[in-house]
């Protein structure tokens, strides 16, 4: 395909949708084959299933706990998708991460939106692109929590921001439309994850207007009618959980969960300043090779006004989240929009001698990286029918990263970014794959097919809940119901005596054996699971309990 036919198939809108293409591409793998992942995924997606069940759609719990970390945005969300797509019963993950894909899906769109208007259509698409395949947003995209809908929303308010602060500086007046996409994307960034998106949209104004010594374009944000609309999107509920709870959501949400966050490293996820910067190579892959030539331009064309408010979205934001004790990989991802857009500024001019050759130095460190990982991966936990997948994940992640890295010191520059998307997201796909057969590390869904084999899940009709010992992960909370009974060796024996299957995880068998003495309870093992825990991990072995006057397949009903 010509240049000319490039531009014809990505103006105008074709660009964002071009690009929301591929962020659906990139992340659709991740969400329709990965189980239920401990912990985050599961708690969010068994919160929204009692959302459902119980039909209140305010105070958030899992189980009987209140869950009051987040606000409610992605909670509605998921529940519009099940509901319109699903059913609760079916205790399929799928339809719970539809919000998160769409939310990577305008995200690409809306880099792809603006850096059309700061770069040209074929920088902007290629922005978008950059945005949607990389591996950090395509792996979020499908996993049902806050982050890819975060992501999506912030890069709308500052792609809308960035369209007005252009629209200042050339003289022209703002138009309402993008005025509303500001305040629309900041109200929908506080729904879904209180004040992360402030954090970074304030300081980037604040650096703006401080860099060009100049306030006036922020009174042209449409203030008056403005932050009444953020105010009607987040407003409603916040009266409303403030009354349910008594303000116990204020005192959890910000004492419990976000103070420990910025004082140290809250639940154990600490990490030292420069941990952000030392993953980029690997979050932001395929488009690493770009990364050099990036940093380059933002030092080079500061003068320039897309760049200066590209550097006010990155820095201000990276910094405060380098600084912040605790750390998660996904935590930046709402600067990756400037990023991708850096990137593509920087291919509008030639990319010099050095940001090439260390681009394709990083390019390939990553491809060979990820290949050495599955392959470690397999090793450790996987069975021949992992090979395949992991054969793909490894050819194209190495090939991703040679290709692009051969083209690039050619000074074939577009070509090696398409190439290392194409490939990249290919070798994305396939790792999804990968780890879908890593039989040791899915230990909730296999333990619900001993259940179910044994014609003991409580959704088939026999008595319940299930009680298990020793292995308290919410996603098989999530695949057995709200009722699962998370219990130790005594409660497990409590449970047989009452007729209920029991799971009994190696390190309490003992107890569990005499808890079940005393009680003069016997039950029948009706299949083993080992497994791997990596949330904690360690290794487990769980041992799934049938009680004795249970009906197993094959055998009369008592």
């Amino acid at each position: 395909m010509t240049r000319p036919d490039l531009d014809r198939y990505i103006a105008g809108w074709r660009g964002p949708l071009m690009a929301a293409l591929i962020a659906l591409l990139a992340g659709l793998p991740v969400l329709a084959l990965l189980p239920p992942l401990d912990r985050d995924e599961s708690r969010y997606a068994q919160a929204t299933s009692q959302m459902l069940e119980t039909g209140d759609y305010v105070d958030i719990r899992f189980q009987d706990e209140p869950r009051w970390k987040k606000p409610v945005g992605i909670y509605w969300m998921q529940a519009a998708a099940v509901a319109a797509t699903s059913g609760v019963e079916s205790r399929a993950i799928q339809p719970y991460r539809i919000p998160s894909i769409l939310g990577a899906m305008l995200a690409a769109a809306a880099c792809a939106w603006v850096g059309a208007a700061m770069f040209g259509a074929r920088a902007g698409f290629l922005a978008g692109a950059m945005l949607g395949a990389s591996f950090l947003l395509s792996s979020e995209a499908g996993i049902a929590k806050t982050d890819a809908m975060l992501c999506g929303a912030v890069t709308l308010a500052m792609a809308a921001l960035a369209r007005i602060y252009l629209a200042t500086r050339a003289g022209e007046p703002p138009k309402r439309p993008h005025k509303l996409l500001f305040w629309s994307g900041l109200g929908l960034s506080i729904l879904v994850k209180g004040p992360i998106g402030l954090v970074v949209i304030v300081p980037a104004m604040l650096l703006l207007s401080l860099w060009d010594r100049n306030l006036t374009w922020l009174r042209r944000l449409g203030w008056g009618w403005g932050l009444p609309l953020v105010a009607l999107i987040v407003g409603p509920w916040a009266i409303a959980i403030t009354i349910a709870t008594d303000g116990g959501f204020w005192r959890e949400a910000i004492g419990g969960d976000l103070a420990p966050k910025l004082a140290g490293g809250h639940e154990s996820h600490g990490a030292p300043p420069g941990t952000y910067l030392g993953l980029i190579a690997l979050t932001f892959f395929p488009a690493t090779l770009l990364l050099p030539a990036a940093a380059v331009a933002a030092w080079t064309r500061r003068a320039e006004p897309a760049i200066r408010f590209l550097i006010c979205w990155l820095l201000p934001a990276w910094l405060i989240f380098e600084l912040t004790p605790t750390k998660l990989v996904h935590y930046n991802l709402p600067v990756f929009g400037a990023l991708a857009l850096l990137a593509a500024g920087a291919l509008t001019r030639p990319v010099g001698r050095w940001p090439r050759y260390i681009g394709a130095a990083l390019t390939v460190l990553v491809g060979v990286l990820l290949a050495a990982a599955v392959v470690a991966g397999l090793t450790e936990f996987g069975r021949s029918t992992a090979q395949t997948w992991a054969t793909i994940t490894i050819v194209f992640s190495v090939l991703a990263g040679l290709i692009g890295a051969f083209l690039l010191l050619h000074r074939a520059a577009v070509p090696a970014v398409i190439a290392s998307l194409a490939l990249g997201v290919v070798a994305h796909g396939a790792l999804a794959g990968t780890l879908r057969q890593l039989k040791p590390l899915s230990v909730s869904p296999r333990l619900q097919q001993v259940l179910e084999r044994a014609d003991l899940h409580p959704r088939q009709g026999r008595p319940g809940p299930v009680a298990i010992a020793g292995f308290h992960e919410p996603s098989f909370v999530f695949l057995t119901g709200r009722d699962t009974e998370l219990t130790d060796a005594e409660g497990a024996a409590r449970a047989l005596a009452e007729g209920r299957p029991a799971i009994v995880e190696e390190r309490q068998a003992q107890r569990f054996r005499e808890a079940a003495a005393r009680r003069g309870v016997t039950g029948r093992s009706v299949g083993v699971v080992d497994g791997h825990n990596y949330s904690q991990g360690d290794d487990v072995r769980l041992t799934v309990f049938a009680p004795p006057d249970a009906a197993l397949p094959g055998e009369p009903r008592r």
